[in-house]
């Protein structure tokens, strides 16, 4: 059995072997000293994950999970931050020294924090594309800084009174809106894009002249070609890298105990890893 000294942590989800967590999560244990941490990825769905937890010892730290994970991993943990209860997904387990699971959700603050290392603080209303998990992680996100309105550019009525439902659960003024019209989102101060890659491309000839912020969850391939047209339009843009980063951090923070956890080394390898691939 490893000794004392020795944590353990990983991400799980399926597929796992596009992510960029254990070069983010590594490149802070280098620059904080921990040289007796490691961190892996393992494939893991929803059927295997009861019997993955159980089977961890007291040498692991925690866990990041990604999709289908972060509703599934719920019923086996012994509380949750208010943050992952409000749109009912978790990112992060911590295991604490008495032994109990607790999850949270830092995809959440990992956006506002994003966009705060931007400059942008509030917003008086805003777009949302797409109306999946992370589509829930951003009406969250914008209930702490948008003051106004958001549209939701969806592809369905359910989705729609997915969206609608979410924004009654965080107080949000949420208004629906066909993704026919998706080129209509890109006139508001803030768009965030939560599509799979590709989605948007068909808009991105629709970039306005003076563009307002863009945030962009996808981080590989980068730019995307929405991205690409904003930037050249003179637009503020945030990526997928910065809301990994971000959140990772966090992750860092609440696994290891260290604080502030090195935002600047997990963004450079983070760039670097992507660069090689």
């Amino acid at each position: 059995m490893p000794s004392v000294e020795t944590r353990r942590a990983a991400v799980l989800g399926s597929p796992i072997a596009h992510s960029l967590s254990p070069v983010l999560h590594r490149a802070a244990y280098a620059e904080l000293g921990l040289d007796d941490w490691s961190y892996d990825r393992f494939e893991v769905d929803e059927a295997a994950l009861p019997h993955f937890v159980e089977g961890l010892d007291r040498s692991w730290a925690g866990l990041s999970l990604t999709m289908p994970l972060k509703r599934a991993v719920i019923p086996l943990l012994d509380e949750i931050s208010p943050t992952a209860a409000s749109v009912e997904a978790v990112n992060t387990v911590v295991f604490t020294g008495d032994g109990r699971r607790v999850g949270d959700n830092t995809d959440i603050p990992g956006m506002i924090a994003a966009l705060r290392e931007r400059g942008v603080e509030k917003v008086e209303s805003a777009a949302v594309l797409g109306a999946g998990a992370t589509a829930s992680s951003a009406l969250a996100a914008l209930a702490v800084i948008c003051a106004g309105p958001v549209t939701a550019y969806v592809r369905s009525r359910e989705r729609g009174d997915e969206m609608r439902g979410w924004g009654r659960r965080l107080g949000v003024d949420v208004r629906v809106a066909d993704w026919a019209e998706g080129a209509r989102a890109l006139e508001a101060p803030l768009v965030i894009a939560t599509t799979p890659a590709g989605t948007t491309d068909s808009v991105a000839a629709d970039v306005p002249r003076d563009p307002g912020i863009l945030f962009d969850v996808l981080y590989d391939p980068w730019p995307t070609p929405l991205a690409a047209a904003w930037s050249a339009r003179g637009g503020t843009v945030v990526g997928g890298l910065d809301l990994l980063v971000h959140q990772a951090l966090l992750q860092v923070e609440q696994m290891t105990g260290r604080s502030p956890a090195p935002l600047a080394a997990m963004r450079r390898a983070g760039e670097a890893a992507i660069a090689s691939r």
